[in-house]
């Protein structure tokens, strides 16, 4: 991942150099006293947190999700503020990469609105499960880095504690150069979809065992086999 990192790095710098209309992307980071790494880590931080606000737990075969933000709703008004409070932390993350206040302001918007319905009971907690201002953020975060600093990469936003995990062991001085290798990257990343899948065809083998046996049973019951 540093490799990747670093040709990045060179190969925006000698676009810069042969041809001054492609845009300084480093330069913009420099202006706010970023790197290109403290930005993907603190988007991945971003990310983390909006996760764990509102998709810690996927709702099955849908991209809806509940995190803390629905657990604490169902605590009338104080869970509604606690709510609120902690996602202005997604907020404080955005400012420190530089996102303008006037972008946030849907977020911002969505969160109060969050807040409100969250009062009403059992509806407010079922509508939070779609009203997810910590999501919506992080959409409008990773908008501004792609147009502002050029960064495309979304792997560290889909998998933040994936990559955050693989990223300690790159640096690892042991099995470093192990962890770095391509193939064993993506193998990592991609966990959660290879064992979705491998849940996916146990229950397919499944169902198509309990089809077959109540078909055996209903031929030796009835006598049409």
């Amino acid at each position: 991942m540093d490799k990747l990192n670093k040709l990045w790095n060179r190969k925006v710098k000698g676009a810069s150099d042969t041809d001054g209309s492609v845009i300084d992307y480093q330069a913009r980071m420099a202006e706010h006293g970023l790197t290109r790494e403290q930005v993907i880590a603190t988007e991945r931080k971003l990310a983390k947190f909006a996760n764990t606000m509102d998709s810690l737990v996927r709702i099955p075969f849908t991209k809806q999700g509940m995190g803390a933000d629905a657990a604490l709703s169902t605590i009338p008004l104080a869970g509604d503020l606690a709510g609120l409070a902690l996602t202005s932390y997604a907020f404080i993350l955005g400012r420190q990469l530089g996102v303008p206040a006037h972008k946030m302001t849907p977020a911002v918007r969505l969160a109060l609105i969050d807040m409100v319905v969250g009062i009403v009971p059992g509806i407010g907690t079922l509508l939070d499960i779609f009203i997810r201002p910590s999501r919506k953020t992080l959409g409008i975060v990773h908008e501004h880095l792609q147009d502002e600093y050029g960064i495309t990469d979304t792997m560290h936003i889909d998998r933040p504690f994936l990559h955050q995990s693989l990223e300690d062991k790159q640096r690892s001085s042991r099995f470093g150069f192990f962890w770095r290798n391509p193939i064993v990257e993506w193998l990592y990343l991609h966990i959660p979809d290879m064992l979705g899948l491998i849940v996916l065809v146990v229950i397919g083998w499944g169902l198509w065992s309990l089809i077959g046996w109540l078909v055996g049973l209903f031929g030796n019951t009835t006598g049409f086999s």
